[in-house]
């Protein structure tokens, strides 16, 4: 951890460049450096028309249900 702070510049420029930069402490990993990159927004709607959802999507049957809550129905 002390030679990283003294070297973060070097280890920043590696890192950008692709190198995987990991950082110990007490001879054990404790953190990846890593460039920062914006993220591309994502496009709502993006898959409209080649997804498609069942009508009773939502309708649990009640045999699901007594397996998950017991026959008696009631919480455990």
């Amino acid at each position: 951890m002390h030679e990283a702070k003294s070297q973060l510049s070097r280890l920043g420029e590696l890192a950008w460049t692709g190198e995987e930069i990991v950082i110990a402490k007490a001879g054990k990993p404790y953190l990846l450096l890593q460039p920062y990159r914006e993220r591309s927004r994502r496009e709502l709607g993006s898959l409209e028309g080649q997804v498609w959802i069942a009508d009773d999507f939502d309708d649990t049957p009640l045999e699901v249900i007594e397996a998950f809550e017991g026959a008696s129905g009631g919480a455990a």
